[in-house]
């Protein structure tokens, strides 16, 4: 049976690949220099700093903040809007804004801004020392400004592990929800994957809903019925515009310390702007200012270890003066690992990103996107390195996979058909992965990614799981809901999508093409991100659980680096909902608990 009408199923499968996974490539950028990049009054570039007027003391370069959050992402955005409801707070972002840039807004350039590896993209490409392609967000927003959309809440047993007040919990969800959550545009494809799950007994059915639980669901998302997304920047409206100041293309390089007391204090921080010239930034000297990171799963600690704060050892190998010996800042590190089989399809089909979970009991969570955004007059873009256009690159030896070679090879691709683009996914992804790994300094320049480490399937368990995960999607391909409408009636195309899976070079990992019959190795071959990485600065190692870092004061980490599992299906819910949280704790903390934030 011919998967695909003419086309050669092999080469499809790598072309339609590139936008769900994290590739290595360089799509002309969307040019960032429009007015409306500045929603907010209070969002400036950071080489403003220093030329400001200083006729209110909140703008005045010399002044001091009561907070200076480090990371206008996630987190970072809905913290530092409640913290200006009553107090003076910087909010420094080391990316641009997403207001003016058509490949972080709208749904359908969603694969783009995961390919541009330019220095103004919203996203930073890093690959692993597993080998695997991922990206760091570099956008004001942060993951809510290149993810896939999907929002689902943090199970109730997750809230209580992590100690957080309920009721706080559920309000600060509510705040979010109410600013930039939508209900999804639901699909033929993702009603194939509804059924199809159902019918494989990942049920019941709980309809849309943002909680999480067992069964099978359609969640929200922060893309609008126009298919524009809403990222956790909009969440500053909710700011008090007097007191909120924001600085974007504003890289901290080092938090400062004042070290002749008994224990270090966080005095400010020093950063560079777009120009490349060095700031500095002080917090007022009221007793309780501080300084607060929230550069996400691989930012905070990376900007720890580069502020003297991390294993004495590593730090003295690259000469960063130690401030506290802590040789748990960037350890225990994990990433959630996915697996994919694409499913080609004869007719086009509609773009759909996350829309459908099956939340299994198997310690799984399937997931489902289709389609693929792009017209005909941009569609022969360079897609990378995963893509057919540069050659069956999975030949090729993994040292040999790079940039240059991709730049050897886009000069003699060919054009792709639309066609190639017809077809969706069926993803997998490991939930609470028990393999760990690091953060580590590679070199001084916060410009460059840390060494990461995932270690991924080192744990039995969690290569266990992905065959348990991958056993499901072949019973879910063969369903007879998602045979209906695939029209994949012939009993071996299961086999056809796995072996597809294996040649395709989605990773830097050596191919077992001759072992196909192997879940296990499938799983090893074919592992990739879905960006959920965690962990790096925990709670009792590395902070406390008001989120104060252990041995210093007048500093938090507040943002998944304290996550010792991602919360629900996907995170983004959560940690949007701990921006806020934080906020309104510490706010009581110095109000009173009545205090209206």
């Amino acid at each position: 049976m011919a998967l695909v009408g003419g086309g050669d199923c092999s080469v499809l499968y790598l072309c339609s690949l590139v936008w769900i996974t994290t590739v290595l490539t360089l799509c002309q950028g969307a040019r960032n220099d429009h007015p409306a990049q500045y929603k907010y009054p209070f969002i400036k570039p950071a080489s403003s700093f220093s030329s400001l007027p200083s006729s209110a003391a909140w703008v005045d370069p010399t002044a001091s903040y009561d907070y200076i959050v480090v990371g206008g992402g996630t987190a970072g955005c809905p913290l530092a809007a409640t913290l200006s409801r009553n107090y003076s707070v910087l909010l420094l972002e080391r990316g641009g804004t997403p207001f003016a840039n058509s490949n972080v807004s709208f749904m359908q350039n969603f694969h783009i801004t995961l390919a541009d590896f330019s220095e103004t993209s919203a996203s930073q490409m890093f690959i692993s020392t597993d080998g695997v392609f991922n990206s760091r967000a570099r956008v004001l927003g942060g993951g809510t400004g290149i993810n896939a959309g999907f929002y689902s809440r943090a199970s109730s047993s997750e809230i209580k592990k992590a100690g957080w007040d309920a009721e706080l919990v559920n309000e600060s969800y509510h705040w979010v929800e109410k600013q930039i959550v939508h209900r999804p545009d639901f699909g033929p494809w993702q009603r194939a994957i509804r059924d199809s799950l159902l019918e494989i007994g990942v049920s019941p059915f709980h309809g849309f809903t943002y909680d999480h639980l067992y069964g099978t669901k359609v969640g929200g998302t922060i893309f609008d019925r126009f298919g524009r997304r809403h990222t956790s920047a909009e969440l500053l409206a909710s700011a008090n515009p007097e007191k909120l100041r924001v600085l974007v293309r504003a890289t901290v390089q080092r938090i400062e310390f004042d070290t002749t007391g008994r224990r270090p204090k966080a005095v400010g921080v020093i950063f560079k702007d777009e120009k490349g010239k060095t700031h500095r930034a002080v917090l007022s000297k009221r007793a309780r200012s501080e300084v607060i990171v929230s550069s996400g799963a691989i930012g905070s600690p990376h900007l720890l270890l580069l502020s003297g704060i991390g294993p004495r050892a590593d730090l003295e190998k690259l000469n960063v003066p130690v401030v506290l010996d802590n040789g748990f800042v960037g350890k225990n590190m994990s990433d959630n690992p996915m697996n994919t089989i694409f499913v080609p399809s004869k007719t086009p089909v509609k773009q759909s990103l996350i829309q459908t979970v099956g939340i299994t009991k198997l310690g799984v969570y399937i997931e489902a996107s289709s389609g693929f955004g792009q017209n005909k007059s941009s569609i022969h873009c360079d897609h990378g390195i995963a893509s057919a256009e540069l050659g069956q690159l999975s030949t090729i030896p993994p040292k040999q996979r790079s940039h240059a070679a991709i730049h050897s090879f886009k000069r003699r691709k060919r054009n792709l058909p639309v066609e190639a683009f017809q077809g969706g996914f069926i993803l997998a992804k490991l939930a609470r992965p028990l393999s760990q790994g690091e953060v580590k300094l590679a070199n001084t320049n916060v410009d460059d990614n840390p060494s990461i480490t995932f270690n991924y399937f080192t744990h039995p368990a969690d290569l266990a799981k992905c065959v348990e995960g991958i056993r499901l999607v072949e019973r879910l391909l063969k369903s007879k809901p998602f045979t209906n409408y695939t029209q994949l009636d012939d009993q071996t195309v299961v086999d056809k999508l796995l072996k597809m899976s294996v040649e395709a070079s989605v990773n830097l990992i050596p191919r077992h093409t001759n072992d196909t019959n192997s879940l296990e190795q499938f799983c090893k071959d074919t592992v990739i991100t879905i960006w959920h990485y965690h962990g790096g600065c925990h709670v009792g190692r590395v902070i406390a659980p008001d989120y104060r870092v252990l041995g210093v004061d007048r500093l938090r980490v507040v943002d998944g680096s304290t996550f010792f599992d991602s919360p629900g299906t996907n995170p983004q819910a959560t940690v949007m909902m701990l921006g806020r949280y934080a906020g309104v704790k510490i706010l009581r903390e110095r109000l009173g608990e009545a205090a209206r934030v």
